[in-house]
């Protein structure tokens, strides 16, 4: 029964356990019981998340390899800058566009929250270095990132054994926080019906409006910070490549709302561009976790919206902190459903934000998650073929060797290769190097 349950769309799922949240809120909400759901499901996030982020982290940074050729660099470059600049725009437009969230309980524990600067920092550096092992128990996000980086540089000057040991323990650990996030629909029902209880339609409208900044900025990403970017590399129009990838990966992203499916469908847009293999072949299944513009996007909104709910002040250093913590973070983001929102508790534990108010945020999470992980995957996936396309057109132009990139788009949607590329090079990639 599970695995019939599995095979039915997450998405389908979450919009039912949305709809019956929705009607048994309104229709029963004395009935208590039901918010169990939601608490189950929270509790079991709390308790798979710092393995999950630890891992993540750790068994990337262990299989980073220096001296990669053939365009590396400069997409890692691009990677890296379009998620810090994905989470500089969401910071400036939680500036520009405050949200406050309805939390029950969120004022009792506001009162606690750290408001000046010299005490938050103070908190950061002593938490940062605190015990592992009580870190991962306890939930401590700055200490798990701080030495999850630590041990992960250690682990790349171990055997190969080793570092597949620890890539295995980051899937299967990844394989349960799936497992997790398949009843998130029961959970939704839980957090909807609490939410509808105590406070009201009111309070849930306010979901609505952290849902169209959040699809908002994405969409101002996309179509003007990564355009720019794409124009400082190639110094061509970026707007039919930016099109381009946006239909051709985007699209498909947006409906399976994973990264991971999508990696065949942007290997054969790579191949249509006449790109060079050695370098798709490792930047687009990379991509999958170093460049998650639109993750980063998420943990910030997200956060700064349960900071003001708080009554936080955020001031202009720690607004920019956490745009780093976001890139960061973010680049070792899980590739199922939904995991993005896992890191919004190490942000917020910036802020002085405890672990049970940072986790009724990620349930708001789920539940806008049916449009805004949709979003957030189609921004991940389209910008990894458009940022593997940029570096080998600007690496192209550096070398004196410009390439026409409408030609280029035009050759790809006629089926026809780029002049002067190798047979071998448009022969399908197989599988054990995906």
């Amino acid at each position: 029964m599970y695995k019939r349950y599995k095979e039915v769309s997450l998405i389908l799922k979450i919009v039912i356990g949305i709809i019956v949240g929705a009607i048994l809120g309104i229709a029963v909400p004395s009935w208590s019981f039901i918010d169990i759901l939601g608490k189950l499901f929270v509790g079991a996030l709390k308790a798979i998340a710092p393995l999950l982020v630890f891992f993540l982290i750790m068994s990337a940074i262990s299989k980073y390899r220096p001296g990669a050729k053939n365009h590396f660099g400069t997409v890692i470059i691009l990677y890296l800058s379009a998620t810090l600049f994905s989470s500089m725009a969401a910071v400036a437009a939680s500036y520009m566009f405050p949200i406050k969230l309805v939390l029950p309980g969120a004022m009792k524990i506001a009162e606690s929250a750290p408001k000046d600067l010299g005490t938050v920092v103070t908190g950061l550096l002593t938490n940062a270095v605190s015990n592992p092992i009580s870190a991962l128990v306890e939930g401590n996000y700055l200490a798990i990132l701080f030495w999850s980086l630590l041990i992960g540089s250690g682990l790349r000057m171990t055997s190969k054994a080793t570092k597949h040991v620890v890539s295995e323990l980051s899937e299967a650990i990844s394989s349960v926080a799936q497992n997790v996030i398949q009843f998130a629909p029961f959970g939704i029902v839980g957090l909807l019906h609490e939410s509808l209880s105590k406070t009201g339609i009111k309070g849930v409208m306010a979901y609505g409006q952290v849902l169209l900044l959040l699809v908002g900025t994405m969409a101002f990403v996309y179509l003007v910070v990564y355009p720019l970017m794409v124009w400082v590399m190639t110094r061509q129009n970026p707007y039919p490549l930016t099109f381009w990838t946006l239909k051709t990966s985007g699209i498909p992203a947006f409906f399976t709302r994973s990264g991971a499916v999508n990696i065949p469908i942007n290997l054969k847009a790579a191949k249509d561009l006449g790109l060079n293999e050695e370098s798709y072949a490792i930047s687009i299944p990379l991509g999958g976790s170093a460049n998650s513009g639109g993750a980063a996007i998420t943990v910030s909104i997200m956060t700064l919206a349960a900071a003001n709910t708080m009554g936080v002040q955020v001031s202009i250093f720690l607004a920019l902190l956490l745009c780093f913590m976001s890139a960061i973070a973010s680049t070792g983001v899980s590739g199922i459903a939904g995991g993005s929102l896992l890191l919004i508790p190490m942000a917020a534990s910036l802020f002085g934000i405890s672990n049970d108010i940072a986790m009724q945020v990620v349930g708001i999470g789920f539940i806008i998650g049916v449009v805004q992980d949709s979003v957030e995957t189609a921004v991940n996936s389209a910008s990894d073929l458009l940022f593997t396309a940029t570096a080998e057109y600007a690496d192209s132009r550096k070398e004196g060797n410009p390439v026409d990139i409408r030609a280029a788009i035009k050759a790809a949607g006629n089926g026809k290769r780029k002049a002067g590329v190798p047979d071998e090079v448009s022969q399908p990639v197989e599988s054990e190097r995906i």
